[in-house]
């Protein structure tokens, strides 16, 4: 036995680095948490450098958004079931039933863009950062939230968020969404413009997940495209824009026996079937979550067992901002702005 350790020692030893060493690449991938920048959850949309983010020197001031929160408070919103509408934000939500498949639109209109978000999990920037998209969405009093694009689990890609550069390399080929300072959309393509380029054109979100499904009103993906190796049916989620600060997001169902799940071009044609200028792909799957109201409104799960909701990098909401109380006996700090979260949580 002796003999047999000391002749394939070297071979033992080499063998327990490499698997130790994988190991580590897998849970640093995608489990261990790496948070780089702490975000005010009230942070203004200046347009600040990735490298302020990186030092944590971004400054943030909300003076603009509370006083916008301010106003809406005090006026009435009216909320029921399926819709909620204020002098600002009016949201209806539909169900529909589309290639045996369950799918959940949004309706929405803003009076400003001002009003249309992105929050990241846990108030924080980083790598595996994630929570529910419910979690997140009560964190900043969201009135309606849907999963984002789960930058967290990539190395690249464009991360504009609120009017600050995050992350500022290109991936190669990557198509994202680009949500203008108007409310406007616009697809472009990382190769072609900087992070800075974006900033200057008056970008406030952009989003990198893709692909784009409806560009100028029409379908712009085949019938056999798909993102990565994702099977034809799955759970989607997507965001687009009808008219002047007019959009909807979609989520659909999906790997259950009640809904099948939409391949990206049965989601396209969906879309522009909405009635669409521009409409984009978000991560989907296990991550595809709607929140409304105080409450997830669709079927999330993973693996098609279960239903419960799969963690994310962040959110794209619909809301209001306002420095939170943090009065709470459980130490969590609450937003009360929202005329949505203060009629659900008053048991309205």
């Amino acid at each position: 036995m002796k003999h047999f350790l000391l002749k394939y020692m070297w071979t033992i030893i080499y063998t327990a680095v490499l698997t130790t060493f994988t190991v580590y690449i897998a849970l640093d991938t995608f489990a261990i948490s790496q948070v780089y920048t702490v975000v005010s959850p009230t942070e203004n949309t200046s347009q600040t450098s990735v490298s302020e983010q990186e030092s944590g020197t971004a400054d943030y001031t909300a003076a603009d958004e509370s006083e916008a929160c301010t106003d809406s408070a005090e006026s009435e919103a009216v909320i029921s079931d399926n819709s909620y509408s204020d002098g600002n934000i009016s949201i209806t939500l539909t169900e529909y039933r589309e290639n045996d498949t369950t799918v959940y639109v949004a309706d929405v209109t803003l009076s400003s863009a001002e009003y249309l978000k992105t929050a990241f999990a846990q108030s924080s920037y980083g790598k595996n950062v994630t929570e529910k998209t419910s979690e997140i969405a009560e964190e900043v009093g969201a009135i309606l939230a849907i999963n984002g694009d789960y930058y967290g689990a990539q190395e690249s890609g464009y991360v504009i968020r609120n009017g600050v550069i995050y992350r500022d390399t290109a991936a190669d080929d990557q198509e994202d969404l680009v949500i203008y300072e108007d409310g406007s959309f616009g697809i472009i393509c990382e190769d072609d413009v900087t992070t800075a380029e974006l900033l200057r054109d008056g970008a406030v979100q952009v989003l990198c997940f893709g692909p784009a499904l409806v560009e100028n009103g029409t379908v712009s993906v085949t019938e056999s495209e798909e993102v990565g190796k994702a099977k034809a049916s799955n759970p989607r989620t997507a965001i687009g824009i009808i008219d002047n600060l007019h959009y909807v997001l979609v989520v659909s169902d999906g790997r259950t026996e009640e809904s099948e799940g939409l391949s990206l071009y049965e989601l396209a044609q969906f879309m522009q079937s909405l009635g669409v200028e521009t409409a984009y792909n978000l991560d989907g799957g296990g991550a595809s979550t709607m929140y409304f109201n105080g409450e997830v409104v669709n079927n999330p799960t993973t693996n098609g067992r279960s239903i419960k909701e799969r963690s994310v990098s962040e959110i794209v909401d619909i809301g209001y901002r306002q420095a939170p109380s943090c009065n709470g006996e459980d130490g969590r700090c609450v937003f009360v702005c929202s005329p949505a979260l203060r009629a659900v949580r008053s048991g309205l």
